[in-house]
């Protein structure tokens, strides 16, 4: 189920709104967990039993991890025990077709295997259930003895097909205790229909512009025809995932969760360091505190940093999907930053800030490219294409004609994508709430209207 779906917005939505708030606080956790359940198995029948395995499975391994620290042991084989098996499940339902490609590439077999659906989601609640065994095993949070709170945390709805990656130490009391304020409610409504609006109206009609783009033969487009299209594919996929994830926090708020910030205004970067600052914080956060630190963080010689950020990078790559191009694109970035950090930052610096800005957007650019191709090939005859090789010419009148059509959705993408847009509605809030209130129901109504006429409607992250 999508949130930007009809079912959700005027069934499913309002429903589980209604119980929860008409029932005694002390359902609210069991409404919650119940409409999670059924909110994954709408699209995820099957896979739903997974989760509620996974569920289970990391309840009783964080209970045993507990009962070993308490009688003086720590714990640890457990802990790889649980480790393993939460990232086999991973790999075999994520990596299993990518590890046979690669056999069948390398040694020029011909391995038959039944590629297997991937289920949503997996890697976000994999991730949450990882960090609570961690912080288990470290001391940092209590045991949860309640099945149903934890398997609420691993499984509510808001956040679980794709985000924002929540670690249970920061939700772990609002599972117990939250309240609702109306000016929460309202932030939150305020918040979803935001995400809304940049998922229905922004992220959904970039999206067509790149599909058109991206379906045309390398000998078919010009040069300036795929520039067109990966930047309206860079546009898409942050208003795609910062809408989700917006409306995640906002449906968050409505029910009495506090949930992080996701990204912020990644775009304005003028360094590549600065971009991953901004950009899907949450995993950004995860990779730190269980990869990064573990290895040594930035504590050790420069040639082991160097190979920690090469570590962390291919496996921020590899999480993305299984895929070549997903584990270029990681490694891409961990040169990037390594080069950044040891050679090209202190000369940065010295640069007026639009240079600054426009190289860091220059590399973010062509790093989606390898995000966005089916594989790594299709990504290097794209770039080829984007740098005159193979190509139709610089321009043509394809080209005017997509830029004729397309300009003023590009513009209004790229200053939504600054912080002057909230900036001034967040004044026009404070002067006028009557205005803002209509705007909100105005933005509402056309993300309505989009989404009875329009039939693109994808969640890019939907499949990692």
């Amino acid at each position: 189920m999508l949130f930007s779906s009809i079912i959700f917005l005027f069934y499913f939505l309002p429903i589980v709104m209604f119980l929860y708030y008409v029932l005694p606080k002390k359902a609210r956790n069991g409404v919650l967990l119940i409409a999670s359940i059924i909110f994954y198995s709408w699209g995820e029948p099957v896979y739903v039993f997974l989760m509620i395995f996974s569920a289970i499975f990391n309840y009783f391994m964080a209970i045993d991890i507990g009962k070993a620290r308490v009688h003086g042991s720590n714990g640890k084989g457990t802990l790889l025990f649980t480790v393993i098996v939460n990232l086999f499940i991973l790999s075999f339902f994520k990596y299993y077709g990518f590890l046979m490609d690669t056999i069948n590439d390398l040694l020029g077999t011909d391995i038959q295997y039944t590629a297997l659906s991937l289920p949503i989601g997996i890697s976000f609640y994999t991730f949450q259930a990882l960090s609570y065994i961690f912080d288990v095993y470290r001391g940092n949070v209590k045991v949860q003895i309640n099945p149903l709170k934890f398997t609420l945390y691993l499984a509510l709805f808001p956040q679980l097909i794709a985000g924002p990656i929540v670690k249970y130490k920061d939700i772990a009391e609002q599972l117990d205790h939250r309240e609702v304020t109306l000016e929460k409610f309202g932030w939150g409504t305020m918040r979803f229909i935001i995400g809304l609006g940049k998922k229905v109206i922004l992220a959904n009609n970039l999206g067509a512009i790149y599909a058109e783009i991206s379906s045309l033969s390398d000998d078919q487009a010009t040069a300036m025809t795929f520039w067109i299209g990966i930047i309206a594919y860079t546009l898409q996929i942050y208003f795609d995932f910062s809408g989700y994830s917006d409306m995640a926090i906002g449906l968050g708020r409505m029910f009495g969760f506090e949930f992080m910030e996701n990204f912020n205004y990644p775009y304005i970067s003028k360094t590549v360091t600065e971009f991953w600052r901004r950009w899907h914080i949450s995993l950004s956060t995860w990779f730190k505190e269980y990869v990064y630190i573990p290895l040594g963080g930035n504590r050790v010689s420069v040639p082991r940093h160097i190979l920690n950020l090469l570590i962390v990078w291919s496996l921020t790559g590899l999480w993305h999907g299984a895929s070549w191009n997903f584990v270029v694109w990681g490694i891409y970035y961990g040169i990037l930053l390594i080069v950044e950090k040891y050679f090209l930052g202190k000369y940065l610096e010295k640069f007026p800030g639009i240079l600054q800005h426009i190289y860091a957007m220059v590399i973010v650019i062509i790093g989606w490219v390898f995000f966005s191709c089916e594989d790594l090939s299709a990504a290097l005859d794209y770039l080829g294409v984007m740098f005159g090789a193979g190509s139709a010419g610089f321009a043509d009148t394809y080209t005017l004609y997509l830029l004729r059509t397309n300009a003023l959705l590009l513009i209004i993408g790229c200053i939504a994508a600054t912080p002057e847009v909230t900036k001034q509605f967040g004044i026009l809030c404070k002067k006028h709430s009557i205005i803002s209130i209509l705007l909100l129901l105005g933005l509402f109504i056309l993300s309505v209207a989009y989404l009875i006429f329009s039939s693109y409607n994808p969640f890019l992250y939907f499949r990692f």
